[in-house]
């Protein structure tokens, strides 16, 4: 009897000691009350004579309220209150300007809302790897939020107030996610710096100002290009068209409306890409390093306007051949601008290798900035065109003139097959 007493207390204490144990995890006693943070959205880094400037977008959650509901328009609630304002402080380091930055605001600064970082054109030049380094090391940044380089100053960026978006870091986020052009995160930006080239790219924004007659408040953000760097120092600026190029190489083209001529028919025909890969393939050979780059495109007819019938099969052919000619000349032209201009392996050809040949890679990744600008590529295009949209001959062509470019075309066929 005695020792069944003795269980069911031994059993009780147990139970009790381990509620009391769990109790205190359940709690939230780190809690952080929105009223007692600031959030940021977007922080812009810029070089100050011989100091780090670092400005925040801080987001005002009175004017992010309100019942407008709508496009914000940069205003929100708060009767018609700025969502944001930017805040500044110079310092030695990041961390010494951000402390100084929270000296003066009744808040405390909280990192893990931000969005969007821009390095600014001075800072790039000069080396961003001990910059980037306070966003590694925090616990709050997200290593998610996309990194841009900001033409000029970077903070100017910030104060913007686009007229879709609430606030200028939104537009920002939203035009790399739509992969017209570059998209880099922080977590992509530290592997590119630690990877074997030790070579990387971002996405290049500038301010596009209003046009003539409008006020200076419709000024507005684009991304136009991408910078380029080698080790940690920017060394050179591509422009849009040869960014698309690169996206090629990369793998990472996703959207992309590619116009060609072809000589059988007078006017232009424009395709909307489908899916599209890109495949590098390494290859040593007599001390030779070679790469071959097999990208395939698949399209639609977005727009024709010549009198080509895209329902014919030798119609198809023929803009087919005109589109892998268009494609080889983006892929050689960025390869004429990265590889032989800057010397900036950006495009992967240093994992590739590294994949393939690990052996030869440990004896000549040192020598790689020599050998890379003389690595021999062979471009092999090649497009599918699937669809010929929703109208199939040209509706605004005569039918005369439809058959007649197709008997001449289909003689052509026969001429070169008899050859």
């Amino acid at each position: 009897m005695n020792t069944f007493f003795l269980r069911k207390i031994t059993r009780l204490l147990l139970t009790v000691s381990l509620c009391a144990l769990i109790l205190p995890l359940a709690g939230c006693w780190d809690r952080r009350e929105l009223n007692d943070v600031l959030l940021v959205s977007a922080v812009a880094i810029d070089k100050k004579d011989d100091k780090i400037e670092v400005s925040i977008q801080m987001i005002i959650p009175r004017a992010m309220g309100g019942g407008q509901g709508g496009l914000g328009g940069g205003g929100g609630g708060g009767g018609g209150e700025k969502p944001t304002v930017v805040r500044s402080q110079t310092g030695v380091t990041i961390s010494d300007a951000t402390a100084k930055l929270q000296e003066k605001i009744p808040r405390k600064i909280f990192w893990g809302h931000t969005k969007v970082l821009i390095l600014g054109e001075q800072l790039a030049k000069e080396g961003i790897r001990e910059h980037v380094d306070f966003i590694a090391r925090q616990p709050e940044p997200r290593l998610r939020m996309s990194v841009f380089v900001g033409k000029g100053k970077a903070a100017d960026l910030l104060v913007v107030l686009p007229s879709l978006e609430r606030y200028s870091a939104e537009q920002m986020r939203e035009l790399a996610e739509f992969r017209f052009g570059m998209e880099v995160t922080v977590k992509e930006l530290l592997e590119a710096l630690r990877g074997e080239s030790g070579a990387a790219a971002l996405p290049w924004l500038e301010e596009v100002a209003p046009r003539q007659g409008e006020e200076k408040d419709k000024t507005t953000v684009r991304l136009n290009g991408t910078a380029v760097f080698k080790k940690d120092k920017m060394v050179g600026y591509i422009n849009d068209e040869v960014t698309r190029g690169v996206l090629w190489l990369r793998n990472e083209i996703r959207r992309a409306t590619v116009t060609v001529e072809p000589k059988e028919g007078e006017g232009r025909v424009s395709l909307e890409m489908l899916r599209a890969k890109t495949e590098l393939i390494p290859q040593i050979e007599n001390g030779k390093w070679k790469m071959t780059v097999k990208a395939v495109t698949e399209d639609d007819f977005a727009e024709n306007t010549t009198s080509l019938n895209p329902m014919n099969p030798i119609v198809v052919k023929i803009v087919e051949q005109e589109a892998e000619k268009d494609l080889e000349y983006r892929i050689r032209m960025a390869l004429n601008e990265v590889q032989k201009g800057m010397k900036a392996d950006i495009l992967g050809f240093a994992e590739a290798f590294h994949r393939k040949y690990p052996e030869q890679w440990e004896t000549a990744k040192d020598r790689w900035d020599k050998i890379f600008p003389n690595v021999e590529v062979k471009v092999l295009a090649k497009a599918f065109i699937r669809r010929p949209g929703l109208s199939t001959v040209p509706p605004a062509v005569p039918e005369k003139e439809v058959k007649k470019k197709e008997k001449e075309i289909k003689k052509k066929e026969e001429e070169v097959e008899e050859k």
